[in-house]
């Protein structure tokens, strides 16, 4: 008896069992056809877990749509000089300005009304960047001081360094600094210190 069929108390039906009696088994038309209904039943019941899923969430989904003359808020992501992406905290800026919408162009996207200082960007938005605006005669809008790339990111100047840093690899030490970008929302990261300083000088005048 295989120790499979010790162990269980009853004969072990998988090929590796077979082998270890001395057994053999020719894979015949039979079990192919077997294995694979069993692999369509498989596919079956993951197809049926999908539909059901997503029918529970698209019955709480609906499908975000402006109109021309709508206003909504345009997504944008912080930078820094060194090309990391700041993460989105409570009081870093994720929107700008209110826009109005002037045309739909397909079902997901829309032309917006850019002001000459944005003319550089291109004027149609996925819906996914917009976010509704809801205008209010009360809410005062400030112009944005920001400037905006071309792929709707700006940048974020540093502000100081806070910190200094070794890192130790085998065979060299590579200096580090702290560089706060937002005292506000608390954005700081670790930069080399020699391409902080070749960027931004000033910031070591007082290191």
């Amino acid at each position: 008896m295989a120790p499979f069929e010790a162990l269980y108390g009853r004969r072990c039906q998988t090929p590796l069992c077979w082998y270890q009696d001395g057994e053999s088994i020719i894979v015949g038309p039979e079990m192919v056809q077997q294995t694979t209904d069993k692999v369509k039943q498989i596919r079956a019941r993951l197809k049926a877990t999908q539909d059901r899923q997503k029918s529970y969430a698209d019955k709480h989904h609906r499908p975000l749509e402006f109109e021309a003359g709508d206003h909504v808020f345009l997504r944008v992501t912080p930078t820094t000089g060194v090309g990391r992406v700041l993460k989105a905290k409570k009081l870093t800026p994720k929107f700008i300005r209110p826009y109005q919408i002037t045309e739909r162009i397909g079902k997901v996207a829309y032309r917006i009304a850019l002001p000459p200082v944005l003319s550089r960007i291109h004027d149609v938005f996925h819906v996914s960047q917009l976010r509704k605006y809801t205008p209010d005669p009360s809410h005062v809008i400030k112009p944005d001081d920001i400037h905006l790339k071309e792929n709707l990111s700006f940048e974020v100047p540093p502000i100081k360094i806070a910190d200094r840093k070794m890192k130790l690899l085998r065979t060299k030490e590579i200096p580090l600094v702290k560089v706060i970008w937002n005292e506000a929302t608390g954005d700081a990261t670790w930069e080399l210190e020699s391409k902080i300083k070749e960027q931004y000088p000033e910031l070591f005048n007082d290191v």
